[in-house]
């Protein structure tokens, strides 16, 4: 049944298009994951914080058969506290870029279907680079998806409206 004409373009654009409501809460949930990294990044930036990471992931005891666990240390060790400011500034940009697309989607705002298109297509050549000369299942799955909301997003944005 089409929407009535009191009925809000919003309810309109959600109701022809459910996926927009799907990605935007993939994108909220993307953003939520990433404000937590900031929120550890800028405090793992004080040396005793950092210390304290270190001292227990080193003293944890879990079945560790591939060594997961020491090259986190290891790495965690190379960087040093001084550098989790700059991973926090970094995660804090990706959030506020994914809570915009996120916010903009679940709105039904067209400008947020292209701006999704443009920032997530920015990062397909990293994605593809990742997958193919450092394959991972999870690194391959991402990709996909990430082209999949890209086609859905650009057929969407690309169809006349009203």
């Amino acid at each position: 049944m089409p929407p009535s004409k009191n009925a809000s373009p919003l309810a309109a654009s959600a109701a022809h298009h459910p996926g927009l409501r799907v990605i935007a809460i993939y994108e909220i949930i993307k953003t939520l994951c990433l404000l937590l990294v900031a929120a550890a990044a800028f405090h793992l930036d004080r040396q005793q914080n950092f210390e304290q990471l270190v001292h227990w992931l080193g003293h944890l005891s879990l079945a560790d058969s591939n060594g997961l666990r020491w090259k986190l240390v290891d790495l965690l060790q190379e960087m040093g506290p001084s550098k989790f400011v700059a991973i926090g500034i970094v995660a804090l940009s990706y959030a506020a870029i994914f809570g915009v697309e996120g916010i903009g989607l679940w709105l039904g705002k067209r400008w947020a279907e292209w701006f999704t298109v443009i920032a997530t297509g920015s990062l397909i050549p990293l994605e593809l680079y990742e997958t193919l000369y450092h394959f991972g299942w999870l690194k391959l799955a991402t990709l996909v998806g990430n082209v999949a909301i890209i086609v859905y997003l650009a057929r969407i944005a690309l169809q006349p409206r009203e």
